[in-house]
């Protein structure tokens, strides 16, 4: 399902970053840990086909992204990897359902109005659907980022540090949502974080 092999990276003046190799199957969860500058966010860049490596191969349903122009690698990210960022990214310009609307369309889909009122409904955010983004509650735009991040029902969720601004009762509402979400279109999870109240959460776990 998710699977990399002799992962390196090197960002410029900089020395080389290697990570283990990974194996994950079909809906698995998983916590990759490590304090900062240990390299979790660039192993999530890399996973998510955001960066490509110096070395090695990342693998997704049997497809080595690495290696795919990018052309192509967007349009399979779109379809396969939904991607939870610290800090959640929108278009101001267009509304809460329209932003979901755009993930579709960049995968090559075609709009399914339908299937963002499921999400958004699921979420609790059925009155937000005409809002714009900065409209939102933190929490709210949180909820949005993971609706964004699995409307195509991809293979692979990637999230990237989702309780480091939350205290543990949002923390581990949100984690609870992205567990909920990711079973709910039976995918791997993957959380990339240095909070150490989430170990206990994830028997599977990779430290770097």
């Amino acid at each position: 399902m998710l699977e990399t092999t002799s992962l390196r990276y090197a960002y410029p003046g900089q020395e080389v970053i290697a990570f283990p190799d990974l194996n994950f199957d079909k809906g698995q969860h998983g916590l990759i840990l490590g304090q900062s500058g240990s390299g979790k966010t660039t192993l999530l860049h890399l996973l998510g086909g955001l960066l490509t490596p110096r070395q090695g191969a990342v693998t997704v349903n049997g497809v080595n992204i690495s290696a795919l122009p990018a052309s192509r690698l967007d349009q399979f990210r779109g379809r396969n990897i939904g991607i939870i960022f610290q800090r959640a990214h929108f278009i101001g310009s267009l509304s809460v359902g329209e932003n979901l609307i755009l993930a579709q369309h960049l995968a090559g889909l075609k709009p399914d109005w339908d299937r963002v009122a499921e999400l958004l409904g699921r979420l609790n955010l059925s009155h937000k659907i005409k809002s714009a983004p900065d409209q939102l509650s933190i929490g709210e735009q949180q909820r949005v980022a993971i609706a964004r991040a699995i409307i195509n029902h991809p293979s692979v969720i990637l999230a990237d540090e989702p309780t480091s601004a939350l205290d543990d009762h949002n923390a581990m509402d949100v984690i609870h949502l992205l567990e909920e979400q990711a079973a709910s279109v039976q995918a791997t999870l993957l959380v990339v974080t240095h909070d150490s109240r989430l170990k206990n959460k994830f028997p599977l776990q990779i430290q770097l």
